[in-house]
Parts: C-alpha cells; sequence; structure tokens
C-alpha cells in the first residue's frame, strides 16, 4: 500500500498554487519536454488521499497504470496534469470544486483531496484536418459525395443517416443498425446537428467534426446522409386546456391525470414490457409545442418500460386506436 504523505493534511508553503486554487509539488522531475494537452490522453501511476490520510484510491496498489482522455476526468487532474511533462511525479492538493465537490455521494470522497501522480506518456489526440471546411456556426466538415437541389429549411422534416465515432475510429451510434431511418425537424435537433443537415442538399454525404468537450480529442467524428426532407405540416394547435387538467379527467394514485378524446376499437391493454406504436404531441402548460410525431408525419415505436413514468404508466390505460 502508498505510504501516506506526511503532508496530507494541507499543502507546505513551498508547494506552487494556481489562480484556481490547486496546489501542487514535484516530487521527482521529468525528462520531457512536452506539456500535455488538454484534448491528449495520458497514460499515469497515481495514488489520492483524503485529507485525513485514507487512501480511496491507487494504481500503483492495483499495478497496473490507468490511460484516459484528460478532458474526461475532474478539474483538478485536467488542470494539474497539464502542469506535468514524462517521467514527472508531483504532488496534487485538489480543493473541493474541482474536484467531487464537500458531499458528492456515491462513494466518491469530499473536499480536499491529495493525489500523487506520475505521468508515464502522453498520446497525442486526433487533430481536425486543416483542410476541413467549416459552416457558418463553425462546425468542421469535408463533403464525401455531393447532393443535388435545394437546401432544406430551417423547420423542414429532414431524414438521414448518421454514424458518429470517436477521434480515434470507435463507433459510439450507427443509425443503420435501428432499422429505422431517423426523422426529425432540424429547429428540434441539437444544435450542430440541426446546423450540419441544413447545409446539406438531398443525397449528400459528409464527414463533419462535432464539438464534444468529454471526449477524446474535444470532438467526435459524425457521417452524415442527407436521404430527403420536406415540408414540415402545421403543428398541431394547443388543447384549450393546456394550463391545468379539467375536473372531468381521471386521476390516478400516483396523480397521472387523464382524459379520453376518443375512445379505441380494441381491449387488450399493453403491458409495462410491450412495445407500442403512437402518434403524439407534447406542449408545456403555456402552450409551446416542444415534440410532435404528428406534424413529423411518423409514428413512434418503442418499449413502454424505457420512456418517461408517466407514459410508462398512462398508455397502459389505453387500447388500441384510443386517443387520450
Amino acid at each position: 500500500m502508498p505510504e501516506t504523505p506526511a503532508d496530507v493534511k494541507a499543502a507546505p508553503e513551498d508547494a506552487k498554487k494556481t489562480e484556481s486554487g490547486l496546489a501542487s509539488k514535484v516530487l521527482s522531475p521529468g525528462k520531457g519536454e512536452k506539456h500535455p494537452a488538454a484534448t491528449d490522453t495520458v497514460t499515469v501511476h497515481y495514488s489520492g488521499w483524503t485529507t485525513d490520510g485514507k487512501l480511496f484510491d491507487s494504481s500503483v496498489q492495483r499495478g497496473q497504470p490507468t490511460s484516459f482522455p484528460l478532458n474526461g476526468v475532474i478539474k483538478g487532474w485536467t488542470e494539474g496534469l497539464q502542469l506535468m511533462v514524462e517521467g514527472e511525479k508531483r504532488r496534487f492538493w485538489i480543493p473541493a470544486e474541482l474536484g467531487y465537490g464537500e458531499n458528492p455521494g456515491g462513494g466518491r470522497p469530499g473536499g480536499t483531496l491529495v493525489f500523487d501522480v506520475e505521468l508515464i506518456s502522453i498520446k497525442d489526440s486526433p487533430k481536425v484536418p486543416t483542410d476541413a471546411k467549416k459552416t457558418a456556426g463553425g462546425v468542421a466538415y469535408k463533403v464525401i459525395s455531393e447532393g443535388e437541389g435545394e437546401k432544406p429549411g430551417a423547420k423542414d422534416i429532414a431524414t438521414f443517416q448518421l454514424i458518429v465515432s470517436t477521434m480515434d475510429g470507435n463507433v459510439v451510434q450507427d443509425t443503420h443498425q435501428s432499422g429505422q431511418t431517423p426523422s426529425a425537424p432540424l429547429d428540434k435537433l441539437p444544435p450542430q446537428l440541426g446546423e450540419v443537415l441544413s447545409d446539406m442538399k438531398k443525397g449528400e454525404k459528409r464527414t463533419c467534426w462535432l464539438s464534444e468537450p468529454g471526449a477524446p480529442g474535444g470532438h467526435v467524428v459524425a457521417e452524415f446522409e442527407l436521404v430527403s426532407f420536406k415540408e414540415a405540416p402545421p403543428a398541431p394547435p394547443a388543447p384549450d386546456d393546456v394550463a391545468a387538467a379539467p375536473d372531468d379527467a381521471e386521476k390516478t394514485d400516483s396523480g397521472l391525470k387523464s382524459k379520453v378524446l376518443k375512445a379505441g376499437e380494441g381491449k387488450d391493454h399493453p403491458k409495462a414490457t410491450d412495445t407500442v406504436k403512437v402518434h403524439y404531441t407534447g406542449w408545456t402548460t403555456d402552450g409551446e409545442m416542444f415534440d410532435s410525431s404528428v406534424q413529423r408525419g411518423e409514428p413512434a415505436t418503442f418499449p413502454l418500460n424505457g420512456v418517461i413514468k408517466g407514459w410508462t404508466e398512462g398508455l397502459q390505460l389505453m387500447v388500441e386506436g384510443e386517443k387520450r
């Protein structure tokens, strides 16, 4: 077991301190000259203590160094390891606001944390190609195959395929494997996705580098194909009783309220483990619509136990053909 530092309770006077409050002291100088960038992947040995001397984690004790993207850990590590060079050993006193907080829960240590870290190696993060073009919003991209015709409008419904990978090539999402080609109003997509697709033509394929702060290299690689797009139909009007449930609405013990708008023809109710196919529209109580499969013209299919609790409970009250 690593020996508890004599100065574990507080940083000594000769420790260097940054503006953020991070204190550190070099235990053994390194031989390298290069410092890691926040988006690089590093390999380290480390041991961590709380200020009462309790060891809570140690790669040294496990006998196995650990590797991670530097922007994917606590702020104190992201900042502190950028001060180091390969081969260096350094002790850090990381204040709670740069660690897990004062009382983080979940078995994580709170308060000031003390770490001894040896920086074994630095792996440069893959970089966005310097010859990539950029959208008006700054998303880097390269066109793989040209499309034709006009570009979609900001509120059009786009049908597209998407493959998302890490900068080092690990696929994390592939819509081709889902069996369904996604469609969505461009103004309802995450900003970077909506921006890219609105800049494409039908049939176009392009590779984009989307900003993702916690990912290796600070980006993910997204391969887009704009299959088609169409003008969005008018949004369903907000219900007259959108602000509050009427007096004749049914109420369950959980507080869920509902009202049958049209009786169904079926007799069977879905179970929580069933998969259902629905059309839906959702509003906030001020009448603002935030999502609608009706407007997209495409019903949604999902396992009933994989959505919000109100849907899981509420749809079990319904039968096929019913509107509620």
